[in-house]
């Protein structure tokens, strides 16, 4: 009765999403498979079966049909089947097109000279197998499989004890006897560990997806390479459930925020952090200071977006604390994991792929074409009605961007030492025209199995260049879409698309623009050619990992890390620009920051059974360091005799807007961790993790150190009881709690001395926050995994609560304290939501489809502030009800009962009537 059901269930499912053409989905072909359930039946009659099933027929060559044979395969290929009903018999088999040949095998004799064998491999989908190792059993001579699976191997003296041997990493190795056959097809299982559904965690540890107490995602790297962006982290929007993707509005390069589970901190970071094979990223993000006439994001650097997308092999997304809790404060706001390409034993393989993609504006703002200027505002459109709507449109000011990629990559080597090498490069060019990226990416990657099945050293280099030019600035200055969307209508504004005349008194090429509104906002077109912000960086990688496997069930790995980026951003205003950031000669700015960063870990794992398998016991103990050091030099000024000339040396050094500048930090963090699991029967799962540590941001506290805990605990009911006549194979429900923290601000625990302009010594405003305590994030999570219909449909839901302690707020000290402003710890914000993701999967013969939606809801709520009455070490009142942003000059309003984030606007005050 289920079987009939899910058949019919199959055939409606599948005309169902054939009409959905909006879906996303993949199609692929592949060899037939067959279904058989034989138990000693005629030759004849499984013969007959296969035929009906399939497009092969036979050509018997004097077998007897009425041998009695048993086979039983599901949905496996033809070869399957084959191997399995003449194993044990005196039949041989071969394919030839269309047709299986059936023979009788003649006793084995030694032949005079060599024999040639062929055979393809193949996975159990049927796919080939391209790469693996064919060897003769006892000796060195084997060769690999071509790109289809196909090989070809010379056997010199074959004797009825020759034997193949087919192996390559991932498959369980098989060994087939020859039996003076010429053509020996080979179909490989995936190794067990492979087929228990095997997804990497926190620190690169692997485990049992069906083990896990939390809620994990896993993302196939075609998401982020078939339709590929400048910045890969935006092609993840919308397909991972409980990700938040803001992309930047700078243009083509530009960088993505990523928040998961809702803003937590109020002051603090509520970014995402990426590991890289198990090695946690860097924040490289810098942006210029900023303001409302000014928010150049020339600066803006981040670490993950200039990476090489086509190495990535996969990608996990991990939302929850409890995923995240052995990362500490940098895993705060959930982990997204990369694990990168390796190389891969046999022939070498080449892969180059080229990826082109268009944009265009598709949603503006509305603006009125109907009334024009008049003589008190001759800038504005505030004036009479115009005789005849204006046809002005911004759109015509905008140009088609597109993004090209192109990578080429290599992979090859034995079966202890492969190598991986790629090249990739990515130009952008922007809807804004002169706006331009271009990304540059080479790595290498080498992996020697030094003992065999015991020492592995894995290396890796990459090194990348960036130039970025214009990205869109946001404020009123330096933004040409300002004047663009608030150009005069009425006005003609071709004739300021030739940009600049010549201005016979300076001798130079000067803006051409006769209108003033908005205290001076410029010619666009002038913008976008003569105020250039332009950022050049370099990066370099290096990595390396060593394991040893001391016993199958004790190992130890330590890795490191060497990452290091020096960026240069320079800012040339022309003569004739706006007065107000320029001289009449221009402006000049020039930074350069470097950022290097160590990492360093050591990881032990016992992973070992007890009784009879039926306890599991999985446990890893660890340290890790992490050491930052950034500095930036810089320096600002008009311009003082030689219109644009961008020189330190033609910079006027008495202007008072003239500055030179230095910046330095050290941040390092320490830590020790640990994790236990406990399996029973592998149906009940309890998972344990701790970390501490030491974060020099909390130097001078009383809170050196902040401890991460988590506990969680999983039950794969369908282990427990029979859920197939209910249509359910697979059904897990777990829960889970952690505390995890978010280090604070660096410098603000104790007394900085500025030093200015002149070298003039200033104190320091803010008092030391010695009382400080970290942010404490609590959060508890429940969901279930279930899979319908043999797999066929899956669903995943997680319900989430977290609450946010210790907000950090600056508050106005008093004037006895000696200090303007200080810091205390208080409030507490809510997110709680769900997480859900529904997919459906099949195979139809030679089709298979493959789609998901995926649901997302997070409420946010601000629960509380500094409670009414607090006062400070010094007894004094504190009130906090907005918090000072620093870029953007603005600052943000906050109240209990609302969210981050929220709009307060002033209404009009109106009458009883309204």
């Amino acid at each position: 009765m289920v079987n009939t059901i899910i058949t019919r269930f199959r055939a409606a499912a599948g005309a169902m999403l054939m009409l959905l053409g909006g879906l996303s989905a993949n199609a692929q072909t592949r060899d037939v498979s067959i279904t058989l359930d034989q138990d000693n039946v005629p030759v004849g009659q499984v013969m007959k079966e296969i035929e009906n099933q399939s497009r092969y027929l036979f050509i018997n060559k004097g077998i007897d049909t009425d041998m009695t044979v048993s086979v039983d395969v599901d949905a496996q290929p033809v070869e399957t089947a084959l191997s399995q009903m003449f194993e044990g018999t005196d039949v041989t088999w071969s394919m030839d097109g269309a047709y299986i040949i059936l023979t009788k095998k003649d006793e084995p004799q030694t032949p005079q000279g060599p024999v040639t064998v062929k055979g393809t491999v193949r996975d159990q989908a049927g796919f080939p197998v391209p790469g693996a190792a064919i060897m003769i059993a006892g000796t060195s001579t084997g060769v690999v499989t071509d790109i289809d699976g196909n090989y070809s191997i010379t056997i010199d003296s074959p004797s009825s004890a020759t034997m193949l041997q087919a192996s390559i990493l991932g498959y369980e190795t098989q060994t087939l006897p020859l039996n003076g056959r010429a053509v020996v097809n080979v179909v490989l299982s995936e190794e067990s560990t492979l087929l228990e559904g095997v997804v990497v965690t926190a620190l690169g540890i692997e485990r049992e997806e069906k083990a896990l107490s939390y809620n994990v995602q896993e993302v196939s790297s075609d998401i982020v390479n078939t339709v590929k962006d400048a910045n890969f982290v935006n092609s993840l929007s919308g397909k991972v459930a409980g990700l938040q993707i803001s992309q930047s509005s700078s243009g083509a390069g530009g960088s993505t925020r990523v928040i998961m589970r809702g803003v937590k901190s109020i002051s603090g970071n509520n970014n995402a952090l990426y590991v890289v094979d198990g090695i946690p990223m860097p924040n490289l993000r810098a942006t210029q200071v900023s303001g409302i006439q000014e928010t150049p994001d020339g600066g803006d650097f981040e670490g993950i977006s200039n990476l090489n997308p086509e190495d990535f092999e996969s990608m996990t997304v991990m939302t929850g604390a409890t995923a995240a809790a052995l990362y500490g404060s940098q895993g705060a706001n959930g982990v997204i994991l990369i694990t990168t390409k390796k190389g891969s034993a046999g022939k070498v393989r080449v892969n180059y792929s080229n990826n082109t993609t268009f944009s265009s504006p598709f949603v503006l703002p509305q603006f009125q074409n109907t009334y024009g200027t008049d003589a008190t505002a001759p800038s504005m459109s505030w004036g009479a009605k115009l005789a005849t709507p204006s046809d002005y449109d911004p759109r015509d000011f905008f140009q088609t961007g597109f993004n090209t990629t192109n990578a080429l990559s290599v992979s090859g080597g034995t079966e202890r030492n492969q190598t991986y090498i790629s090249l990739a490069s990515t130009n952008s060019r922007g809807i804004i025209p002169n706006n331009v990226y271009n990304r540059y990416n080479v790595s290498m990657r080498n992996t020697t199995e030094l003992v065999k099945d015991k020492l592995t050293l894995d290396l890796s280099a990459s090194y990348m260049k960036q130039y970025k030019r214009n990205p869109t600035v946001q404020g009123q200055y330096h933004n040409p879409l300002v004047p663009i969307y608030l150009f005069p209508r009425g006005a003609d504004i071709t004739k300021y698309q030739i940009y600049e005349r010549w201005d016979p008194a300076q001798g130079i090429m000067a803006q051409f623009w006769d209108l003033n509104f908005l205290d001076g906002a410029q010619n666009p077109y002038w913008e976008t050619n003569r105020n250039l912000f332009e950022n050049t960086a370099h990066r370099y990688t290096l990595n390396g990992t060593l394991k040893w496997q001391i016993t199958d069930w004790l190992s130890v790995m330590g890795r490191a890390r060497l990452d290091n980026t020096v960026m240069n951003y320079t800012r040339k205003i022309y003569a004739s620009s706006n007065t107000l950031f320029a001289s009449e000669y221009g402006n000049y700015q020039d930074n350069t920051i470097t950022h290097n960063n160590f990492y360093g870990d050591v990881l032990l794992t016992f992973d070992k059974s007890f009784f009879d398998n039926s306890l599991s016991v999985l446990f890893n103990l660890g340290a890790s360091i992490t050491d930052d050091v950034h500095k930036g030099t810089g320096f600002e000024g008009h311009l003082a005799n030689i219109p644009n000339m961008f020189s330190v040396n033609n910079i006027d050094m008495t202007h008072s807007q003239t500055f030179a500048y230095t910046d330095r930090y050290h941040d390092q963090n320490q830590a020790i961790y640990a994790t236990l699991q406990l399996g029973y029967k592998g149906m009940l799962y309890l998972d344990a993790t701790f970390r501490n540590e030491w974060a020099s941001q909390l130097a001078f506290t009383q809170h050196l150190n902040i401890p991460y805990p988590s506990v969680g605990l999983s039950a794969v009911i369908s282990s427990m009881t029979d859920l197939s006549k209910a249509g359910i194979s697979f059904l897990k429900v777990r829960a889970s709690y952690a505390e995890v923290g978010n280090a604070p601000q660096r410098y603000i625990t104790s007394v900085n001395t500025p030093v200015n302009k002149g070298g003039l010594i200033s104190s320091d405003t803010y008092a030391p926050a010695v009382n400080l305590t970290p942010e404490r994030t609590k959060s508890v999570e429940a969901g279930l995994n279930v899979k319908f219909l043999d797999d066929m449909i899956w669903l995943d839901a997680t319900y989430y609560n977290t609450n946010t302690y210790n907000q950090l707020f600056q508050y106005d000290a008093p004037p006895s304290t000696g200090y303007k402003q200080a810091y205390i710890n208080a409030g507490k914000v809510n997110n709680w939501g769900i997480e859900a993701s529904l997919g459906f999967k099949n195979t139809w013969r030679n089709f298979f489809w493959s789609t998901a939606f995926t649901f997302s809801m997070n409420r946010n709520k601000i629960v509380e502030l500094v409670p009414e009455g607090t006062r400070d070490v010094s007894g004094n009142l504190v009130t906090v009800d907005e918090v000072n942003m620093d870029y953007g000059g603005y600052r943000m309003k906050i109240a209990p009962g609302g969210s981050i984030g929220d709009f307060y606007v002033n209404g009009l005050k109106t009458d009883d009537q309204g």
